[in-house]
């Protein structure tokens, strides 16, 4: 393996690109109808998962879209004609399972984001975006260089401001400029 920050750099890059190339057009273009056909869309992940969906859920406001957190004070009910997008890289974790059970039961669509296709978090969701990358796989696998699930959220920041981009089109910079917070 290349030991400098720029080599590290480039094969980081070069598998974020993999992954995200690997989701088929029509499953993007599926995310991307149930993204804008929603009424409110909530996220939630834990973890650093959880952390990605927070910048996502920023860029959605940025495109004009109502958005929310889960768990965030201000979150209100989630129900029909709502979309909750949750992400576990492994398909299992048990909290964020439960919190697509409940919005499940509560009328909402669910995007579900994950490694694994056939896990308990994909069989939940109307609408999947499965990454090829390891969970939680260790460095040196055949897929990544990285450890832990580094590469499933690298790509997943990437392949949702990939979706923002294609959503906005050109007008992406101005539409976030004019929705960015000012009160900072």
């Amino acid at each position: 393996m290349s030991s400098t920050a720029p080599d590290l750099a480039r094969l980081i890059c070069d598998e974020i690109a993999t992954a995200v190339g690997s989701i088929p057009e029509a499953e993007r273009q599926r995310a991307i109808e149930t993204v804008t056909a929603a009424r409110r869309i909530f996220v939630f992940g834990e973890g650093r998962s959880g952390l990605v969906l927070r910048m996502a859920a920023m860029r959605l406001v940025h495109l004009g879209l109502t958005a929310h957190v889960v768990g965030d004070a201000t979150s209100p009910a989630i129900g029909a004609g709502d979309l909750l997008i949750a992400a576990s890289g492994s398909g299992e974790t048990a909290v964020t399972v439960l919190i697509a059970e409940q919005a499940r039961r509560a009328g909402a669509s669910i995007l579900a984001v994950s490694t694994n296709a056939s896990g308990s978090l994909a069989a939940l969701a109307d609408t999947r975006l499965i990454l090829r990358t390891p969970a939680k796989g260790g460095r040196g696998s055949s897929i990544s260089i990285q450890p832990g699930g580094s590469l499933f959220e690298q790509s997943m920041l990437v392949l949702f401001d990939t979706l923002f981009l294609m959503i906005a089109g050109d007008t992406a910079a101005q539409q976030i400029e004019e929705r960015h917070a000012n009160l900072e």
